[in-house]
């Protein structure tokens, strides 16, 4: 119980460090420097040479604003939900993720004090999980590899918030990033996705891309264009969970077909810059990646020929092939 209670308070003390920096205009980062809620009077020479250049960084990624009005809104959303409920469960699939991880629970942890961060350490050789563990979250520890996105369901089983956020372990996202898809979700959202919309005037374009754009046309959701639950973050309801049920979380483009199926509120929220988040995926000529997105794509389009008819419910126009069948 006094685990839980030290973890709370650490919670609501990243919380109001963040609220700090969106009034200063400092990047959490800065401001959790330190156990200090002013840490101007630690600053030292040193110190100020790695605010500039966390500074720098961030401006190189090209975050988009997130305005005061909306963070007062978030706040007044999530005061509503009762004090016995959980408010947010961040979940946090993580490989070998030892330098960024307590950086990205620490964010995860500076959304709202009423938060769970839970990582699911998998096939890891390095320090990922005690890291994590250190930095407040609670830790699910699978010595084997669990496959791509099966992480996201195992953890979503195990969450107990109201609204549940996915990240990933090696991209550190300011707090006040994150909340936008929250924010999203507690107005009424079941599916806040990533607006990010990829390298589109690019020759050729990605096929991972192509098969997104697709997708959200043959859903009848051309207005998401790009936008997809295989990009996080994104967020998810209580709702949309028991909708889709936990083992589809584990093929993203099923479960956003599923959802959008469904009648589901499905939203673009809020845009995260992902590609330039993962440099190592960037600086690789291929991505490893590729294969299994494109076939968890494939996946969702035969789930939606079963349900809409071969053409997935688009007409066939004028044409009679049944007459051709006849002859």
């Amino acid at each position: 119980m006094g685990d839980l209670s030290k973890r709370g308070q650490k919670a609501k003390n990243v919380f109001m460090n963040s609220s700090i920096s969106s009034k200063t205009g400092k990047s959490p980062e800065q401001t959790t420097q330190g156990s200090s809620l002013y840490p101007r009077a630690q600053k030292t020479k040193k110190s100020r040479r790695k605010n500039k250049k966390q500074m720098n960084m961030e401006y190189e990624v090209g975050w988009a604003s997130v305005s005061p009005l909306h963070q007062k809104e978030f706040i007044k959303l999530a005061s509503e939900i009762p004090a016995e409920e959980l408010l947010l469960s961040v979940i946090i699939p993580a490989m070998n993720e030892e330098s960024t991880i307590a950086n990205v629970v620490i964010e995860s942890l500076g959304i709202h004090p009423s938060c769970e961060v839970i990582v699911i350490v998998n096939g890891s050789t390095d320090q990922t999980a005690e890291r994590a563990e250190a930095a407040g979250a609670k830790v699910l520890h699978y010595h084997e590899p669990l496959g791509h996105d099966v992480g996201r369901r195992r953890g979503a089983e195990e969450a107990k918030g109201r609204v549940l956020l996915f990240v990933d372990g090696d991209m550190v996202i300011p707090s006040r990033q994150l909340q936008p898809f929250v924010h999203a979700v507690l107005s009424g959202v079941d599916i806040a996705l990533n607006d990010y919309k990829g390298p589109v005037h690019r020759t050729p374009v990605h096929p991972v891309i192509e098969a997104k754009y697709a997708l959200n046309i043959m859903l009848g959701r051309p207005d998401l264009q790009g936008a997809s639950l295989t990009a996080v973050p994104n967020a998810i309801s209580r709702l949309a969970y028991e909708t889709i049920g936990p083992s589809v979380l584990e093929v993203p483009p099923l479960a956003q077909t599923i959802g959008v199926s469904k009648g589901l509120e499905v939203q673009a929220v809020h845009p995260i810059p992902v590609g330039h988040l993962n440099p190592s995926r960037r600086k690789s000529d291929t991505d490893p990646l590729t294969e299994i997105i494109l076939s968890d794509h494939l996946v969702a389009i035969r789930w939606l020929t079963d349900e809409r008819g071969p053409r997935a419910g688009y007409t066939d126009l004028y044409r009679d092939r049944q007459l051709l069948r006849m002859k």
